[in-house]
């Protein structure tokens, strides 16, 4: 095909509509010639040709108004499904959405100790169901999970706490199991790709997200891209070995403790009462911390100091433009403890690394998820560019697409 030919520029006029029709949801003809630039006639013929395609549908009238003028237009959402799965420890949750994004069902079942792929087949057979759809019929699923895939042999790394799902290829296991296309990603990983979408770090290039929790992980983002490894490992900061600075002591080596042993939900409740404020768990702690004096502030502050020791190697090695905390600890300290690890980390390293509380809350990692899932799905479907923060989706299968910054 030639450069300029009727046919090529047919081709990208209608990817731009529909990657705005994606981005924006439903429009009209004029607002659609507003955003992609083309004349009232080329729009009306394109609108055309992609409802005779099935591509696009009426979708009601602007503002209660009459005629063409308010007609609106939206993506044909049946065109394709995919599935978006949560997996941790306790539990699999899961979500279906149709191409357009919109969240069809939900469904939400425990981790067993045993059988776990077939609790993993259960869980994503009733919630296709739910949604009309057997999962042959989802176009792709993306999994986040604890740990990392490695590249070579598709097995789950770094994630001791996940015993079920060692020893096995997951992302060729799940594919078998769902018969259909299967993306397995580092669940720090998908938050941060939901932060670069829709929260704090949109537009930033270079960033680490760190989530204190059981299992401390952290996800690197470089240039945009997020930072792999060899081996899926980057960002499996739970074994890294630091110093444990906080003034309080707790009975950890201070010459060099594992950062996860610091950080899990026992060693912050160790450390709050340290402190003399009383909690069961890591979580509650921190927020009965905000209310507790200067017994709960010291205790922040030691806090901060354990997160910060951390987060200071990461920063003295990349230099990123901004440290994000995420997860239920992070959020339950909110700007108060980011605030702090600010301070700390400034006493340790040279950079003046801006820290900040992540702005996506909820299910960040299933939101994370879906993203992933629907560019691969929009790339495959309508020929749409993706992101270059390539899922790894494990050997001898159809190269994945990275997610979208599209919603």
């Amino acid at each position: 095909m030639r450069a300029g030919s009727p046919r090529l520029l047919r081709e990208i006029n209608d990817r731009a509509a529909i990657e705005a029709l994606l981005r924006n949801g439903p429009l009209t003809r004029a607002e659609l010639e507003g955003i992609i630039g083309l004349s009232k006639p080329a729009t009306a013929q394109l609108l055309t040709r992609l409802e005779d395609e099935g591509t696009v549908l009426r979708n009601g009238l602007r503002g209660g108004g009459r005629g063409p003028r308010a007609q609106l237009w939206t993506v044909n959402g049946a065109l394709a499904h995919v599935a978006a799965v949560d997996l941790t420890p306790d539990s699999i949750d899961v979500a279906i959405a149709d191409i357009s994004g919109a969240t069809l069902t939900e469904h939400r079942a425990p981790m067993p100790k045993t059988d776990v792929l077939e609790a993993f087949r259960g869980a994503v057979t009733k919630a296709a169901a739910q949604a009309g759809l057997t999962t042959d019929a989802v176009h792709h699923v993306v999994v986040g999970s604890p740990g990392a895939v490695d590249t070579a042999t598709g097995r789950l790394n770094y994630a001791p706490h996940m015993p079920g799902w060692a020893d096995k290829d997951i992302p060729a296991e799940l594919t078998a199991l769902l018969d259909t296309s299967v993306t397995v990603e580092n669940d720090v990983n998908l938050v941060a790709l939901e932060e670069m979408v829709a929260g704090r770090a949109v537009g930033v290039k270079d960033f680490v997200l760190l989530w204190p929790a059981d299992a401390v992980g952290a996800a690197v983002v470089v240039n945009g891209v997020l930072l792999r490894g060899a081996t899926g490992g980057a960002g499996e900061i739970d074994a890294m070995r630091v110093p444990d600075h906080a003034h309080a002591d707790t009975g950890t080596d201070r010459a060099g403790s594992r950062y996860g042993d610091l950080l899990d939900s026992p060693g912050i409740a160790r450390l709050a009462r340290a402190h003399g404020v009383a909690a069961r768990t890591g979580r509650a702690a921190v927020e009965k911390a905000l209310s507790e004096g200067t017994a709960g502030r010291e205790f922040l502050v030691d806090l901060a100091r354990r997160i910060a020791t951390g987060v200071a190697n990461v920063v003295a090695v990349l230099d990123p433009e901004l440290v994000l905390l995420s997860g239920d600890i992070a959020h339950a300290g909110g700007t108060t403890l980011a605030d702090l690890v600010a301070a700390e980390l400034r006493r340790l390293v040279v950079p003046r690394t801006p820290v900040r509380l992540a702005l996506v809350t909820g299910k960040p990692v299933r939101s994370g998820a879906l993203h992933a899932a629907l560019s691969v799905a929009r790339e495959q479907v309508f020929g749409l560019p993706a992101a270059t923060t390539e899922p790894f989706r494990g050997p001898n299968r159809q190269d994945a697409t990275a997610p979208s910054t599209s919603t």
